[in-house]
């Protein structure tokens, strides 16, 4: 064997036992994404099924091109395992749950929800985007005492509002264009962030609004006020009335704290048929993930989900309109 040829199957060798490394790595975190309920370190793999769907699927191609067939058939198992956590967000007949619904519906609205970033935010760009989506309720996150002054013209068209600025990236407010009552401030669980609980009135209909922005899951304690806060919040969902809970939860669906949440609220989740949509960190595409959420009750149908334009913040707008079903529980 020449010299030449040797250099090339050593470098053959060493560029599949980086892929090999690097694949294994990620079937690992695949695994421990799914044991999350055990450590907070855990639940942080559990956030980024679609990167691991690409990597692996990338490294799978990559690997049959080196004959390398039966790592790459495992790569292949881990990536349909992803895939399979995914799929659910583009199923669901949601144009049939909508027709059923909107026979009976009297009530259609369209909510804004926005981190706008206490630092890095743009108002003027934020301002804009009320203006060019016409939102019937606004949900602003990380609210500061910058943001105040730009807050005349979204009160001339949203005249009921609730507003807590704070200077910690936890400041929050409500905009609403409707009739706002049982205004609330309240402190859920142990992290001392407020929480907005409130009731939107359209003509006869009243719809709870939980909106809330927990801490992020930077470490043990932080996590654990942060599953703590989102416990809470299903004593706040109303057994009486059409209700939605939003905001950045600082959590992805794949999350086992976020699948608890739904099921202990009995909420759903609106991004089910109508794709991931990811909203953070703006700034780099390869690690987006879906982290500000819109849940509501089996009253409600989502018409359309989408995220908005980038307004200078480090989160993408998330725009939804839905209908609300009259009925018992959803009149005065």
């Amino acid at each position: 064997m020449s010299k030449g040829s040797s250099s090339f199957f050593n470098h053959g060798i060493q560029l599949r036992g980086i892929l090999s490394a690097c694949g294994y790595s990620v079937c690992l975190t695949t695994l421990c994404g799914f044991a999350g309920q055990f450590s907070w370190t855990l639940d942080l793999c559990s956030h980024f099924r679609v990167q691991y769907l690409a990597i692996l699927t990338i490294l799978c191609v990559l690997l049959l091109a080196l004959c390398q067939r039966r790592t790459a058939l495992i790569f292949l198992v881990f990536a349909v395992l992803n895939l399979a956590t995914i799929i659910p967000f583009y199923c669901g007949n949601v144009s049939e749950d909508v027709s059923r619904v909107s026979i009976e519906a009297t009530a259609e609205m369209r909510v804004l929800l926005l981190n706008v970033n206490s630092r890095s935010g743009n108002p003027e760009k934020v301002k804009k985007l009320i203006i060019e989506t016409v939102p019937d309720l606004i949900v602003l996150e990380e609210i500061s005492s910058r943001w105040i002054p730009g807050f005349a013209a979204i009160k001339a068209s949203h005249p009921y509002w609730i507003l807590q600025a704070r200077e910690d990236n936890f400041g929050i407010a409500i905009f609403s264009k409707l009739p706002l009552e049982d205004r609330k401030v309240a402190y859920i669980g142990n992290a001392g962030v407020p929480t907005i609980l409130t009731t939107v009135v359209q003509n006869r209909i009243h719809l709870r609004v939980i909106a809330t922005h927990p801490l992020p899951p930077i470490g043990a304690e932080y996590s654990q006020w942060r599953n703590e806060q989102l416990d809470q919040l299903t004593d706040y969902v109303s057994a009486s009335m059409p209700t939605i809970l939003l905001g950045d939860l600082n959590t992805t669906p794949w999350s086992y704290c976020f699948a608890r949440l739904l099921q202990q609220s009995g909420l759903k989740d609106s991004s089910r048929g109508h794709g991931i949509q990811p909203t953070w960190p703006s700034h780099n595409p390869l690690l987006r993930i879906p982290i500000d959420q819109f849940l509501h009750s089996a009253e409600i149908a989502i018409l359309r989900r989408q995220t908005g334009p980038d307004v200078e913040s480090d989160h993408y707008p998330v725009i939804v309109d839905f209908l609300i079903k009259t009925g018992n529980r959803s009149l005065i």
